[in-house]
């Protein structure tokens, strides 16, 4: 291995004596360099290899080729680049030839290697690590995409590029993703022979003997993709991805309308066709543009394309009235409405319908329960709180099972400080099941701490702990025990501690919260610690190596603290924990006994 080592030392030694000679290192920076690529050297050649060495080798070379750059530009030097950096550049390549020779399955390795071959523009090696890559990672359509695109944009092969589309299409008949960018490559080709086609024609030459089939240069290429692509995938969500893609090239009109057309044959019953077939009548021009010359023209025009767009979806909705449906209507109004206008006319229209819209919606029972928190937030916007207040409670009362619509309701009745907060808090507990009730009651106990007497709070939390879940009542403990220490004290605290400390279950951050509480005070009494970790340990020793750590701590640190009962905790810590936790709890343990913990 020595003499390998020895080897690529004196292999670097002419490239070496080249910065030296022209000046762009110095003798004391060669030797510096030779003896960091000799560690390297000796870590890359053993033989257990670690592919961490082999990154660390590759970013060392990669940072002296940095470093050369910027003392060429500083002293002006653009000399000997072949016996200087071409021999590093090929020195790198034969480390991420044995890199990703060594671990095939990393896709970061073998993408840093083409990364690094494109910043030296060294092409013919990049189409072959693609053909290497691709032939071991053949499942990635990510990765056929990529070299497609290499050999598109950077080769301007699009044969290539078609033959790597049309070989990944036969591992993955069924890729949204690949079907898309070959539609795209498609129709980027024929754009770009168009464009040679007008300079060929501006420079008046014969064209005879260039061949410019009028089929191609019309998209005929990318039709045959996209009916390829329907057929395989079906959807009308990637439909309207192939015919945004078919919009950016102005040349495809044409497939444009071809492409609209199916869409309206094959997906009639879909809600995305109908939202697009709205959305498309704001993009249609005016019949009359004389008069959109003036503010209030265009205004008027702006109202006119929207009421097209309503019209759409109107009759949408007598043929496909779901919740889809409706979503997408109200999704529209409501993204009008919230476009900036100083027009009053037209700010009124589209308040009025975005009204109308919801109303019908919610009467229908279809509007989307996502969908209510911005009708209410709209409500409350324009001042119109007591209607407000009438779609809360309505909204319970369609679908009273709902944790979110109660959630709503409860939040707007305490935003406007109703008076029947408590009265429908306790409606919707009736309602609902009781694993579902958690964000009710902390919500109801928040709201409660700042509009009861303490006595009235503290009933409410002892009624949560019997009314919810076993789960549940855990995360309400905590909550309970913060509420009384903010409220109480330290006294408060620990008469709610010792009160809840039989009622499991428990958690560790309850435990946690205690132990706080009790350090915070001016007289910490290491007694009261003992008792909250001993209880904590009882519950939470077997699975949790922290606690005993912890209190193993506090027994060394605290000032009443007894060091001599460590040994005791050890010894129960090593015969409670199980598995894993075992070691893990000696090595901290073995940290804490030399200070670093």
């Amino acid at each position: 291995m020595a003499e390998i080592i020895e080897q690529h030392i004196e292999d670097r030694l002419p490239e070496l004596l080249q910065l030296e000679r022209v000046g762009l290192f110095t003798r004391k920076e060669i030797k510096a360099v030779i003896k960091k690529a000799s560690a390297l050297e000796y870590k890359v050649q053993r033989r257990a290899l670690f592919k961490e060495d082999f990154i660390n080798y590759i970013q060392y070379e990669i940072n002296l080729l940095e470093l050369i750059r910027k003392r060429r530009v500083r002293t002006r030097y653009m000399f000997k680049k072949e016996e200087i950096e071409f021999s590093i550049v090929d020195r790198i390549q034969n480390l991420f030839r044995r890199a990703t020779s060594k671990w095939k399955e990393d896709i970061q390795l073998w993408i840093s290697h083409i990364a690094f071959c494109k910043k030296w523009n060294n092409k013919t090696h990049i189409s072959k690590l693609f053909s290497s890559l691709l032939a071991i990672h053949p499942n990635k359509p990510a990765l056929w995409i990529m070299a497609a695109k290499w050999e598109m944009e950077d080769c301007l092969s699009s044969e290539s590029a078609r033959h790597l589309f049309l070989r990944a299409l036969r591992f993955h008949p069924e890729s949204p993703k690949l079907y898309q960018e070959y539609f795209r490559m498609e129709l980027m080709n024929a754009e770009k022979q168009r464009k040679e086609k007008q300079e060929f024609e501006q420079a008046k030459m014969d064209l005879e003997e260039l061949n410019y089939p009028e089929e191609i240069l019309n998209g005929g290429l990318a039709r045959i993709v996209y009916k390829e692509a329907v057929s395989k995938i079906k959807g009308a969500e990637f439909h309207l991805s192939l015919l945004s893609i078919a919009k950016l090239f102005t040349f495809a009109q044409e497939l444009q309308k071809e492409i609209y057309d199916h869409l309206q044959v094959l997906h009639a019953g879909d809600p995305l066709t109908w939202d697009f077939v709205a959305r498309r009548e704001l993009e249609l021009e005016s019949q009359l543009p004389g008069e959109v010359e003036s503010k209030q023209g265009k205004a008027a025009e702006v109202a006119r394309r929207e009421e097209r767009s309503c019209a759409v979806y109107e009759e949408a909705l007598n043929s496909l009235a779901t919740e889809a449906m409706w979503k997408c209507y109200v999704t529209f109004c409501l993204e009008r409405f919230n476009r900036k206008t100083n027009n009053k006319m037209l700010r009124e229209k589209r308040q009025v319908r975005a009204m109308d819209v919801f109303k019908k919606a919610h009467e229908a029972r279809l509007l989307p329960e996502e969908l209510y928190q911005q009708w209410l937030d709209l409500l409350l916007g324009l001042g119109l709180n007591e209607l407000a207040l009438g779609v809360a409670l309505a909204m319970t009362d369609h679908c009273p099972n709902s944790v979110t619509r109660w959630q709503m309701q409860l939040q707007l009745l305490i935003r406007l400080e109703d008076v029947r907060v408590d009265e429908r808090f306790e409606e919707a507990t009736r309602h609902l099941r009781a694993q579902d009730c958690l964000p009710l009651w902390s919500l109801w106990v928040e709201w409660s701490e700042g509009a009861h007497a303490e006595e009235d709070t503290e009933a409410l939390f002892q009624k949560s702990l019997l009314a919810t879940v076993p789960a549940d009542s855990v995360i309400m403990k905590e909550k309970y025990l913060d509420w009384a220490y903010r409220t109480g004290g330290h006294k408060k605290a620990k008469r709610v501690f010792t009160s809840l400390r039989e009622n499991r279950p428990f958690s560790v951050q309850f435990f946690r919260r205690m132990i706080q509480i009790e350090k915070e005070q001016e007289t910490c009494k290491m007694l009261n610690l003992r008792e909250y970790y001993e209880r904590a340990l009882r519950e939470f020793g077997s699975v949790n190596s922290d606690l005993w750590l912890d209190y193993i701590k506090e027994e060394l640190n605290h000032p009443c603290g007894k060091p001599e009962n460590c040994g005791q905790i050890h010894w129960r810590a090593m015969k409670m924990l199980q598995g894993e936790l075992v070691e893990e709890f000696v090595a901290k343990y073995a940290l804490l006994q030399i200070g670093q913990l």
